[in-house]
């Protein structure tokens, strides 16, 4: 990897309108977080480190390399099940939720593919949707980018080893059940004992962290999870940055500060990036604050952190 090519390199994010404008204003999950947070970064002064990517729509193929056909066949015909749709949540669906989950989905594989090619942190202004089981969708998740990405690292583009680095509030179940027979990825959870998903799945490594953790005792077991990702010595990390860690987050239960979350981030990059060169894909994951300003703020940090890496490399 040469380093002088890199110096200089604008973050490259992927987004698309419809990561907000494909849900529903009556749905109950915060869709202008997107739409608000691109706002906010056009206006600051990280903007010029920024580089803003529209993405394809992910192709039914490479869906199945994560989930199942029949699900995967149902959800392109618009034909899953009230039950199945209610399950997922941003219900009631529109006409547009194909198309955004395609480009959701779309925007994590080049994502991907881009960090691998030129080395560096790339990201989606989306996804990180690890609720998602091989034959359902839950969580306000229908497929499962994580795992679609790292299998297609490993499967399609050369890599040995791919980690997850999950630091959302709540377990990547999904994540832990799709890849669970996979050696050569693995799959890091810290999220909160008491949250949701109530019946966990098991990950590599399960890192619960009590109810009302606060800054301090968050670090020492974010600390933990990035030794065992370099342990593993992967040629790439997915880093699901949820923000709903956040005291101000009314899905959270941790005590999290806006400068706790950033020395998160700071920590993942400089580990992870800055004294390994490992590129990493960031995904949004979670952010439900009320109001949703603090995890708009949160998440600025996040992007804004991350550009700074790379045009500091």
């Amino acid at each position: 990897m040469n380093h002088d090519s890199m110096h200089n390199q604008k973050l490259p994010i992927w987004y698309h309108d419809l990561y907000t404008n494909g849900i529903d204003v009556k749905a109950r999950f915060p869709r202008d977080r997107y739409e608000k947070l691109m706002n906010q970064l056009r206006k600051s002064e990280s903007w010029q480190k920024i580089e803003i990517k529209s993405p394809r729509k992910i192709t039914r193929n490479e869906l199945l390399i994560a989930h199942s056909i029949d699900y995967v066949d149902r959800f392109l015909a618009g034909k899953l099940e009230i039950k199945e749709e209610k399950r997922i949540g941003l219900t009631p669906w529109t006409g547009q939720m194909i198309e955004r989950t395609q480009r959701l989905m779309g925007g994590a594989i080049e994502a991907t593919e881009y960090a691998i090619q030129n080395g560096g942190i790339t990201g989606n202004m989306a996804g990180g949707t690890h609720h998602a089981h091989r034959d359902f969708g839950s969580g306000y998740c229908v497929f499962n980018d994580l795992a679609v990405c790292a299998i297609h690292a490993i499967d399609n583009l050369g890599l040995d080893r791919v980690a997850i680095l999950d630091l959302d509030v709540h377990q990547g179940d999904g994540t832990a059940t799709i890849l669970q027979d996979r050696d050569d990825i693995l799959t890091i959870s810290v999220h909160c004992s008491t949250n949701f998903p109530f019946r966990k799945s098991v990950s590599d490594h399960d890192i619960p962290v009590k109810p009302n953790t606060s800054d301090d005792g968050y670090l020492k077991l974010v600390n933990k999870a990035i030794e065992l990702c370099l342990e593993f010595e992967p040629d790439l990390v997915l880093y699901q940055a949820g923000v709903d860690g956040l005291e101000t987050d009314s899905l959270g239960k941790l005590s999290v500060s806006r400068n706790g979350m950033e020395k998160r981030n700071q920590m993942v990059f400089n580990s992870i990036f800055g004294e390994q060169s490992i590129p990493i894909v960031v995904f949004m994951g979670g952010g439900y604050s009320k109001p949703i300003e603090h995890t708009i703020d949160a998440f600025e940090d996040l992007f804004t952190q991350a550009a700074q890496f790379n045009q500091n490399q």
